[in-house]
């Protein structure tokens, strides 16, 4: 078995499951490193002191926000995801949305095991550039925006702990006067080459690598990790005295109306301008900005996933 290296998030490296699970493979034969993160920049610095050392593995142990900055790095260090780390990933955060789409079970030693026996399949990463910065951010599960993004950040860890993914819509119904509806412009290719544009106020916005944000709302049902595309799904905002009522549905799950309403498209790539700075939410990591330029980068990642991750196009096609 190839040497990984573990990046466990500060706040389940006390679980004794997971020391256990740890403990049970390295018993086996697997030689496993343990680093664990104390503060924000801690999991960059560790997936890159994995590539330097060569291992064949990188398993993010923690949220989506952790799972993200690992696979950050992994995307930033070049094209050919062959010699880099495979990613592998153990949920132990909140919502755990990008796991949980994947069919990665939540159980350390089975997600642990999955790691070590499932071929890693190549898989797609979105990019986001601002065009104020040199900056250049990633995110593997979903980009979001408007009302949605904007609980996703106000809703605290103590709530989310005691409440799960119902928080979200605790908080968003709580603050729905504060709410915002956001101004947007969109323009962008088709995977046929052709232009999209789509000009209006919106109540939410999703920009879809995987499907599911906010603990489980499916805001971009049809996206799949290794197609080459982004799913964009925009929810108009409805008209004023529907707002609570839409915000009610979305935030709970979303009801086939929402859903009806969105206007929905798969794109390359895409620019995003907005009529005021905001804050977009890349796999719950806000940047701010106000010009966004969105793309994917195909194949750009190894995943260890089920071989039947419902997330997948093109099943035992993958190579290894």
């Amino acid at each position: 078995m190839s040497p990984a290296l573990l990046i466990i998030n500060g706040k389940a490296a006390a679980s004794p499951e997971l020391r256990d699970a740890v403990l049970s493979q390295r018993k086996a034969g697997w030689e496993l490193a343990v680093r664990v993160t104390w503060e924000h920049g801690d999991a960059t610095r560790y997936a890159n002191e994995a590539c330097e050392l060569g291992m064949a593995s990188v398993i993010a142990v923690g949220g989506d926000g952790t799972v993200n900055e690992v696979a950050a790095v992994l995307a930033s260090r070049g094209e050919d995801a062959q010699v880099l780390p495979s990613l592998g990933v153990l949920p132990f955060g909140t919502a755990n949305d990008f796991a949980g789409a994947c069919g990665i079970p939540l159980e350390a030693g089975a997600a642990l095991a999955l790691v070590r026996d499932a071929v890693a399949r190549p898989i797609d990463i979105g990019r986001v550039r601002l065009r104020e910065s040199s900056e250049i951010h990633h995110f593997i599960n979903l980009a979001t925006g408007g009302v949605g993004a904007e609980v996703t950040t106000a809703t605290s860890d103590d709530l989310k702990r005691v409440l799960g993914s119902a928080a979200y819509a605790i908080t968003g119904l709580s603050r729905f006067h504060a709410l915002q509806s956001l101004s947007l412009e969109v323009h962008g290719e088709t995977a046929g080459g052709e232009r999209f544009a789509w000009l209006g106020d919106s109540l939410a916005l999703g920009i879809g690598n995987g499907v599911q944000a906010g603990g489980g709302h499916r805001l971009c049902p049809d996206a799949r990790i290794d197609d080459g595309l982004l799913d964009l799904a925009i929810l108009p905002t409805p008209p004023e005295g529907e707002w609570l009522a839409a915000l009610g549905e979305l935030l709970s799950g979303g009801a086939e109306a929402v859903h009806a309403s969105m206007t929905r498209a798969r794109l390359r790539s895409l620019r995003l301008q907005t009529g005021r700075r905001i804050q977009l939410n890349l796999d719950g990591e806000p940047v701010q900005g106000d010009d966004f330029r969105i793309d994917i980068l195909p194949a750009r990642l190894r995943l260890h996933c089920p071989p039947d991750c419902q997330l997948l196009s093109k099943g035992d096609s993958a190579a290894a």
